[in-house]
């Protein structure tokens, strides 16, 4: 890890933190590149099975270091990754937000990345990119009106109007909304639930819910039926069953 990003496991959960407080957790190129460290950290790893994204000081990330892209064009761009190496190429196992503050611009794409956003009460998300003479061109444009009613998310592309955190609730783009400084305790406990579940089920559905959408119409039950085929071929299918039957605690492959 660098200065600017730090990841900690906590059981079967890696905590990966943006460190940059002092300009809100604006992301330059040695911070996306430790967030894409961190990601393959989490994929890499056998006994973590969840990841949290967060931010230090009170915010998520207010987007790409715009000081850092006026002196050098520099910008927070992983190759053929996206954004912090996570806007195209998310990790294989489900990753939360847990978001305080600022979630703006390419803080926001990162939030959108990931499979589960909880929220402080106070925080605020938004692409205000327009502002700027740039578009959310890392995901937000795509993400944001799947998330939410489209008509609400172009609404918000175009005037670049940050979203309070019990708004998105309403609007179904944040899962919960918790007290301000409790969202890394919320989220943590969401990862504790998921990681109480069969690891190989777990992979297996959060990459058809992330993806079904885009698939063609004629092969969505062809995709379907070969990851289910996949999971029961998986020892994890017959022990869920066998715990089922004899009350006890399934004990789980990696």
């Amino acid at each position: 890890m660098t200065g600017t990003c730090h990841a900690e496991r906590e059981g079967s959960t890696l905590v990966i933190t943006i460190e940059r407080p002092g300009v809100r957790n604006a992301l330059d190129k040695a911070t996306a590149e430790a967030i894409a460290a961190s990601l393959d950290e989490l994929d890499a790893d056998p006994a973590v099975r969840v990841g949290i994204l967060t931010g230090a000081g009170g915010n998520f990330s207010s987007g790409m270091d715009l000081k850092a892209f006026a002196a050098t064009g520099e910008r927070p761009q992983v190759k053929d990754r996206g954004l912090a190496g996570l806007t195209e190429a998310a990790p294989a196992k489900p990753l939360i937000a847990a978001v305080e503050g600022y979630a703006l611009a390419g803080g926001c794409e990162l939030a959108l990345a990931c499979d589960v956003i909880v929220a402080g009460e106070s925080a605020s998300f938004g692409i205000p990119e327009v502002k700027r003479g740039l578009i959310a061109g890392s995901g937000g444009l795509l993400r944001l009106g799947e998330r939410i009613p489209p008509s609400i998310a172009i609404e918000h592309a175009l005037t670049g109007r940050p979203m309070s955190a019990p708004e998105a609730h309403r609007w179904g783009l944040v899962n919960k909304v918790v007290r301000d400084g409790a969202a890394l305790e919320a989220a943590r406990a969401l990862a504790a639930e998921i990681a109480e579940n069969s690891p190989v089920a777990v992979r297996a559905t959060t990459k058809v819910m992330r993806e079904a959408r885009r698939w063609p119409a004629e092969q969505v039950w062809p995709r379907m039926h070969a990851a289910l085929a996949d999971v029961l071929a998986a020892p994890d299918a017959a022990e869920g069953a066998r715990a089922f039957v004899e009350r006890r605690s399934p004990r789980w492959s990696d």
